[in-house]
């Protein structure tokens, strides 16, 4: 199946949505991506995560990051579908703060390798998996998750993940397990012990291991 790996130019798609028709890379601009898919409209999980995602939106916007969603269905029912979305999440008569790409043909989802073999709409048709693309401002893929249509997502890891990624594009660090925004961070190894004193003024820790290596080493930034 086609799809796109870490590292790949994220593909310049035209598509319809809720906001109109657009062409994706001028749809990010500058800006950090977030595409996340839907197997389909007025299914129950989905709009949970819908809403969650509306819910939070003002993290992403925080962060610099464009959401868009993609569900198989028209636009005309993923302005219906937004309506019930809004009221799931208590917030009713507000619109969807993020638009939804209309993939009736699947190609879009084929394309990128979205579509889950085990799960299939009452035509026997493959719906999409859940996928999440984070895409950085030189559109390239940043990352990605793959979800089957049975489970939900976390929002909270994703936010998390992107304070991971917009860290580490910039800092010559990385985040160890469970790491939060403000926790230590390890300092790569790639970079010696003088450049990594050089580099991070408030010091660096190294962790004692019973093989005697030093690679465990922390900094605080």
């Amino acid at each position: 199946m086609p799809g796109i790996l870490l590292g790949d130019v994220f593909p310049n798609f035209e598509a319809d949505t809720t906001i109109g028709k657009i062409k994706f890379h001028d749809f990010l601009g500058d800006s950090w991506g977030i595409l996340f898919s839907h197997p389909k409209d007025f299914t129950p999980v989905c709009t949970t995560e819908l809403a969650c995602a509306a819910k939070v939106s003002d993290q992403f916007q925080k962060r610099g990051v464009k959401m868009i969603a993609l569900s198989l269905d028209s636009v005309e029912d993923h302005h219906k579908w937004s309506k019930d979305v809004m009221a799931f999440g208590n917030a009713e008569g507000n619109p969807l703060p993020y638009p939804i790409i209309a993939d009736e043909s699947r190609e879009l989802s084929v394309q990128l390798g979205m579509l889950d073999p085990d799960e299939r709409d009452k035509d026997g048709m493959p719906l999409t998996a859940r996928c999440v693309f984070i895409i950085g401002p030189d559109k390239k893929l940043k990352l990605s998750l793959l979800y089957p249509a049975t489970t939900g997502r976390n929002f909270d890891e994703i936010i998390r993940v992107i304070d991971s990624l917009q860290l580490t594009a910039q800092k010559k660090v990385a985040t160890p397990v469970d790491w939060k925004p403000g926790h230590k961070v390890m300092v790569i190894p790639t970079l010696s012990d003088a450049e990594a004193a050089a580099l991070f003024p408030s010091g660096v820790t190294t962790k004692e291991l019973p093989s005697g290596k030093k690679y465990l080493r922390y900094t605080q930034l």
